[in-house]
């Protein structure tokens, strides 16, 4: 369920390669084409096929483990693997590993090869898929789950970077349609198919789903995607961000996690927490000091950007943690089967798959500030909604109108979030800002499993396991409580820090004056 909203600058990684894309691919790939036209559009859509299976390898995984995590709890409940701390981190370790080395995905792709990086991508996430699969307890599944977010932060950069070089003018921007078209299907369809294979086989089998996804996509790309490369990549990678990053937010969320068994005071609890606050602090000034930083301090000079990755901060949050501890109460408190749990998701995944293309016109005469205060309002309400269902209500009456409300504000809102990025800064950093806004979104979601796991666990007072239906239901409504909160608080960043404008195209103009 967590990955079922696309993070909002996916598209931006692709339009920042369009120059560079064109000249890589004639440099490194002078023979990839074939020679008669119709040859080169079916390789064409065979690369489009591989970008798509690929991501939604990452799409799917993301979403379905969400539904098995009870399943997984009640697996794991005789030994310490099957606390609350414990199913945090199966998510949190994707998602670390993923959001704080995606930037750096995107740089390898760059530097040696967009094709090479995307199948290497995919062998790390297959290899892990299965030892996920074949996890004996909590650690080994954590472990694992670390190294699928090393895959995905390969793979995801590598074919959104794929298709910015295989296809030229309007069938680039089909193309992107495409791709996008097809994760909100796989965002839809992948809690459903989890659930199901919950249900009738085991939690374990949603794992060994990536492998003959994997075994086509790496077919299709060695026949299909030439391996170009950006030969003005910057030669340097800046390893230190990495390593500050990674460890600072590692350290913050491991104390966050600790806090409902030991308490904000433990030394097990603010020793990393303040290890963590440090380290970040360090990768701050590094940032300000290296001569290739992962996150040049130069972008947040923008009053526009600076509030674009507020605002997707808070409202991803918002999102992240809701979809966390909703199949829990559906599951827990509503005696939701895994596929039932799932299919609850489906009107929010094709509300935003169906209305996207509709948002994005819209743009062009609200403006995108208008957009990105009244889509995460409208947000905040679906959210609030889906504290009203209580022990014995139907999902038509309780959660299935904050589901349609929920995707609506979320369309409206992610529309603009690109423009907002890409038009903040000059040509020469958009791929670098569209990365940038792409972490926020994970990192928001790492940092919402353990703030709002600290609000629920002391909301709920007691172990996760056999918990009441109503003291599910209350904690529940604690953490949605939080959840409107940041969504208003996103809604108040875009009055405050963005710019406002008749249309994205005065505002690409209006950038495009102080450059």
């Amino acid at each position: 369920m967590l990955a079922n909203a696309q993070s909002p600058c996916d598209e931006g990684i692709i339009q920042a390669q369009r120059k560079l894309a064109r000249a890589a691919s004639a440099a490194s790939q002078p023979s990839a084409r074939p020679a008669s036209a119709g040859g080169e559009t079916s390789r064409k859509g065979y690369a489009l096929a591989a970008t798509v299976l690929g991501s939604s390898m990452a799409f799917i995984d993301g979403s379905v483990v969400n539904i098995a995590l009870p399943a997984i709890q009640r697996d794991f409940a005789t030994g310490a693997g099957g606390n609350l701390a414990a199913m945090q981190w199966i998510i949190n370790a994707y998602l670390l590993t993923l959001g704080s080395l995606v930037l750096v995905g995107g740089s390898l792709g760059d530097r040696f090869g967009r094709r090479r990086m995307l199948i290497t991508g995919i062998a790390i996430f297959t290899a892990a898929s299965v030892a996920c699969g074949l996890a004996s307890g909590a650690t080994a599944l954590i472990a694992a789950r670390a190294l699928q977010g090393v895959g995905a932060a390969l793979l995801v950069p590598a074919s959104l970077a794929i298709i910015g070089n295989v296809f030229d003018g309007d069938a680039r921007g089909k193309a992107i349609g495409t791709w996008a078209a097809w994760a909100s299907i796989t965002g839809a369809a992948g809690p459903v198919m989890g659930g199901w294979l919950v249900d009738a086989v085991s939690w374990r089998a949603i794992f060994f789903l990536n492998l003959p996804l994997a075994a086509a996509t790496v077919g299709l790309a060695w026949y299909a995607v030439p391996d170009s490369r950006d030969p003005d990549a910057p030669q340097q990678f800046d390893w230190l961000g990495v390593l500050l990053v990674a460890s600072g937010l590692g350290a913050l969320t491991y104390g966050l996690t600790r806090v409902p068994e030991l308490g904000w005071l433990h030394p097990s609890v603010l020793w990393p927490m303040v290890l963590g606050v440090v380290t970040l602090a360090a990768f701050g000034v590094a940032q300000a000091r290296v001569r290739a930083p992962m996150m040049p301090p130069a972008l947040f000079r923008s009053r526009d950007f600076v509030g674009a990755n507020l605002l997707t901060l808070l409202l991803y949050f918002a999102l992240s943690g809701v979809l966390f501890f909703l199949p829990f109460v559906l599951i827990g408190a509503f005696s939701y089967s895994a596929t039932a749990a799932g299919a609850t998701l489906l009107p929010f995944s094709l509300m935003v798959g169906l209305l996207s293309s509709t948002a994005g016109k819209a743009m062009e005469h609200l403006g995108a500030r208008r957009m990105l205060t009244w889509g995460p309002v409208i947000a905040a309400l679906g959210l609030a909604l889906m504290a009203l269902p209580g022990v014995g209500w139907s999902y038509w009456a309780g959660f299935f109108p904050a589901m349609l409300v929920l995707g609506l504000g979320m369309t409206i809102a992610i529309a603009p979030l690109t423009t907002t990025v890409m038009n903040a800064v000059s040509t020469a950093h958009a791929g670098v800002a569209s990365g940038v806004n792409n972490a926020v979104a994970r990192v928001a979601g790492l940092l919402a499993v353990a703030v709002l796991g600290v609000v629920f666990a002391l909301a709920l007072g007691g172990p996760l396991a056999g918990a009441p239906a109503a003291m599910l239901i209350h904690a529940f409504r604690w953490v949605v409580l939080a959840t409107v909160l940041c969504a208003l608080a996103s809604a108040a960043c875009a009055v405050v820090f963005i710019t406002p404008c008749q249309s994205p195209r005065a505002g690409a103009a209006g950038q495009m004056k102080h450059r």
